[in-house]
């Protein structure tokens, strides 16, 4: 099919952002909004945008009338029957878009595409009481379109192959990259982005450490664009927790996609975030307000009262003793080299998947000495320390000293200051966990077959700004290691959440890439 001509029903910021990247390609677009007036006051606000990055040189005089000229504003919604494919904006009810539907197949030809930007319902669903749906597929842009660009294709049980290669060719032809997904809750971005923002609220639940500095390790540390409360805050609490507790319930209680009961109370208590000003932080004029914490507070005092003698290094990846050790030398600190370390040495150890107490007694040292690191992110960036529960006071100062931005800036590790965070004993530190169940989550969601490892880790990467997509993050971490954070963590608890996922399992026993695929016979 050659697209000429689309139409958007709904003219809010979804439906003007996919009318903009049309009306850019080239594409006639038909503009109708149930509400008087909405749609020409979508369409002069999209020109008083267009006319902003004009005046800014990103766009030439020619490109803004050409795409102004693509855009006609509809009185009556029959005037859409021209349309070779209908792209719905409306609000997320299941029974209002199946309204629509109906009336939208009254007014089209049989052969009109009928394209659905829910985020969150089932295509099959909205498309079960059509005439034709076999012509019914999910279209999924995210906010804002004209910048994310990832468009999600999702067929439902009925729809034709063609329809599907249809959107897709069209997505490209608008800019964006297509990425096909199973009609399943979430599809893939809202299901793959389950577990950063569940698995940062169970951590601060079982008080590990403060939400600020859960922010700043996956921030700084993880590399993620922002930290899960900063995210939580922006997006509202009053649109993420329903989120939460729809593809929860909608997976019958599926243990990986538990909420918390803090977002709960938040929602309840109109704590909502930067929209009103108080979410986990507190906001003035939309700007967040910081905070000094008691931990920063105090560490010039952890610093200044450390002397340090020597250090013992035990770690569960030679690659990361290696590192460490080469670290401390930097810093001209003796390198306790004895099987067993000196009373008065630091014990410096590098686990993955447990916590320091664990740590300890397998390595057959005193966790009074024992302070951890989490060597998952390296030491470039921010570092993560955790002291077993009866660590002594003078190891913890050590260790927050050597690491910290008072004595760690080594131009053999890092060109930049970097900092660390003291947090209490947790099975796989804050990055390991939510890194590791960021990757066991994409995994999953490529043995349920929903969509392609390849477009899996397309559409997480582009559609929430992660520094990898999670099939590539494990491919660089290394599947075993990812395996045996998840594995440990899974032990330790007993918490189904953790279950490595077998797709991953079997990939790194067989040290291939995650994104090996299997024939289908």
């Amino acid at each position: 099919m050659t697209v000429n001509t689309i139409a958007i029903i709904g003219t809010g910021i979804m439906g003007m952002g996919i009318a903009q990247i049309a009306a850019q390609a080239g594409i006639q677009v038909l503009l109708y909004d149930a509400k008087s007036g909405a749609a020409e006051q979508g369409r002069q606000s999209l020109q008083s945008t267009l006319e902003k990055l004009t005046a800014k040189g990103k766009f030439t005089d020619e490109q803004l009338q050409d795409t102004l000229s693509n855009l006609t504003v509809l009185q009556e919604l029959s005037q859409i029957a021209t349309a070779e494919i209908v792209i719905e904006a409306i609000i997320e009810n299941l029974d209002i878009k199946k309204q629509l539907f109906a009336q939208l197949e009254g007014v089209v030809t049989a052969d009109t595409i009928l394209a659905t930007n829910t985020s969150s319902l089932s295509v099959t669903a909205i498309a079960a009481d059509c005439d034709y749906p076999e012509r019914v597929a999910g279209f999924h842009f995210f906010n804002p379109v004209p910048l994310m660009k990832i468009v999600e294709v999702i067929p439902g049980l009925s729809t034709q192959q063609s329809v599907v290669d249809v959107l897709s060719d069209l997505a490209k032809r608008m800019g964006h990259l297509g990425v096909v997904a199973k009609d399943t809750p979430g599809f893939i971005v809202n299901h793959g982005g389950r577990a950063y923002g569940t698995e940062a609220l169970k951590i601060l639940g079982e008080g590990v450490t403060t939400f600020e500095n859960i922010d700043q390790i996956l921030r700084e540390g993880a590399g993620f664009r922002m930290g899960p409360f900063e995210l939580l805050d922006l997006t509202g609490i009053d649109v993420s927790h329903p989120v939460m507790e729809s593809i929860y319930n909608q997976f019958y209680h599926e243990a990986r996609y538990r909420p918390h009961p803090l977002t709960r109370q938040m929602l309840v208590g109109k704590k909502l975030g930067r929209k009103v000003g108080e979410g986990f932080y507190h906001y003035k004029d939309g700007q967040k307000l910081s905070a000094t914490t008691a931990q920063s507070q105090s560490s010039e005092a952890l610093i200044s009262d450390a002397i340090i003698t020597s250090v013992w290094v035990g770690a569960d990846l030679v690659e990361d003793k290696t590192q460490l050790v080469n670290y401390l030398k930097s810093q001209g600190v003796t390198i306790d080299d004895n099987d067993k370390p000196n009373p008065d040495s630091l014990v410096l150890l590098a686990p993955y998947g447990e916590d320091t107490t664990n740590a300890a007694i397998r390595y057959q040292v005193d966790p009074k000495q024992a302070v951890a690191i989490d060597m998952l992110t390296g030491l470039a960036k921010h570092r993560t320390l955790m002291p077993s529960l009866v660590t002594q006071e003078t190891f913890i100062a050590q260790a927050y000293a050597l690491f910290s931005k008072g004595l760690a800036a080594s131009e053999a590790i890092t060109q930049s200051m970097v900092g660390a965070t003291l947090i209490t004993e947790s099975v796989g530190f804050v990055a390991q966990r939510v890194v590791a169940m960021v990757i066991n989550l994409g995994c999953d969601i490529a043995m349920q077959g929903i969509a392609s490892p390849e477009d899996i880790d397309n559409a997480v990467k582009l559609g929430l700004g992660y520094p990898y997509g999670p099939i590539s993050w494990g491919d660089h971490l290394g599947a075993s290691r990812v395996l045996l954070i998840l594995e440990r963590i899974y032990a330790l608890t007993g918490d189904p959440r953790y279950r490595p996922s077998p797709w991953l399992q079997r990939r790194a026993k067989l040290d291939v890439s995650l994104f090996t695929q299997q024939t289908i016979y």
